[in-house]
């Protein structure tokens, strides 16, 4: 699910700037533009933490 969210938001990020590349207008200014890869960045660490305990959890019961 994590890795979900972060596929979408950095897609969201992408299209904020292509859109600005191509058009000169952008979805999102400075700050939320930050914001936006920001949150992609911490779910994506949230998902690698999840993934790396289930991996454990995994090697432990062997």
């Amino acid at each position: 699910m994590a890795l979900l969210a972060t596929g979408l938001l950095v897609l969201v990020f992408i299209a904020n700037i292509g859109l600005g590349a191509f058009t000169g207008s952008r979805m999102f200014g400075d700050v939320p533009e930050m914001l936006v890869l920001f949150a992609a960045s911490i779910c994506f660490v949230a998902a690698i933490l999840r993934r790396e305990a289930d991996a454990q959890k995994k090697n432990s019961e062997q």
